[in-house]
């Protein structure tokens, strides 16, 4: 696990969630870090529904994942965000899926948001809101880590 991610939230596979092979589906990955990017929000301070509820919403334009290691049903995963780049109208968040009993990285990847306007769905500058809640974590030590998925 690379020293630069500050934050994590576990969860655990589910059976529903592996393929024919046993391991955890490709797909599921990309779940993972959205699951990681919603708690890591909300630990910052600034929730999606804050967000919503100040009249701006996010898309992801573009995320990638690529698989190092197979997980399997019952796995615990430390799914490890944070923020890379912080742009005008966009941030890419980086993420790592690290087994909770071995330190193994299975996986690793990005999304890239855009913020919009709920209403008029155009894109706007990233809320300062977000901006300092980035800031301020890139500065400290370290956030509250979140609760298992059951």
């Amino acid at each position: 696990m690379n020293d630069a991610f500050h934050f994590f939230t576990p969860i655990k596979v589910r059976f529903i969630e592996t393929d024919a092979q046993g391991h955890v589906n490709f797909a599921h990955y990309l779940a993972y870090f959205d699951f990681g990017l919603t708690e890591y929000l909300h630990a910052l301070g600034y929730s999606y529904s804050d967000m919503l509820a100040d009249g701006v919403d996010m898309v992801y334009v573009r995320s990638d994942c690529e698989y190092r290691a197979p997980a399997y049903f019952e796995d615990v995963l430390n799914i490890y965000v944070r923020a890379e780049r912080i742009g005008n109208t966009s941030v890419t968040y980086a993420f790592q899926a690290v087994k909770a009993a071995t330190g193994e990285v299975v996986a690793s990847g990005h999304i890239v948001t855009v913020t919009i306007d709920r209403v008029s769905k155009q894109p706007i500058r990233v809320p300062d809101r977000l901006r300092e809640a980035l800031a301020h974590r890139s500065r400290a030590e370290a956030l509250p880590t979140q609760g298992d998925r059951g």
